[in-house]
């Protein structure tokens, strides 16, 4: 599991990434104002697991092979990953299905809301017409 933080116009945010063989998950979680250690150490106790708990969708990624690296080579690798700091196009891919997803979970929830709601407006409508017609 990987936490990228990095600043979004006009928020800093947490990318968090896992790849688990040829699949690629990705979650995002919004800082606000610039986080300090505390914070995203706050972040990885508490909030991480739910936020994960969260994602369902995930992307196929092409599997490297794994082979010994020269620690100084991987010191040059990190400096300059930490200089770079960009996210990969995968998670971006996974986030964008996660948020389609939720769109869809959405919509569907706020369809059936809809029709519950005419539902019981009709059947208010039918009531008052009832009473209008009693007489008195």
């Amino acid at each position: 599991m990987k936490l990228t933080v990095c600043f979004e116009q006009p928020y800093w945010v947490g990318i968090v990434e896992e790849t688990d063989g040829y699949r690629l998950k990705a979650a995002k979680h919004i800082f606000g104002s610039e986080p300090l250690d505390g914070h995203i150490l706050e972040f990885v106790q508490k909030d991480l697991l739910p936020l994960w708990e969260k994602v369902s969708q995930s992307v196929n990624v092409k599997q490297s092979v794994e082979r010994r690296i020269n620690p100084k080579r991987m010191a040059r690798i990190v400096a300059k990953e930490m200089k770079n700091r960009r996210i990969c196009t995968e998670s971006r891919q996974a986030l964008q299905l996660e948020l389609e997803s939720r769109k869809r979970q959405r919509k569907q929830m706020s369809k059936a809301q809809r029709k519950q709601l005419q539902a019981r407006k009709r059947e208010l409508h039918r009531q008052k017409k009832k009473q209008k017609h009693r007489g008195r």
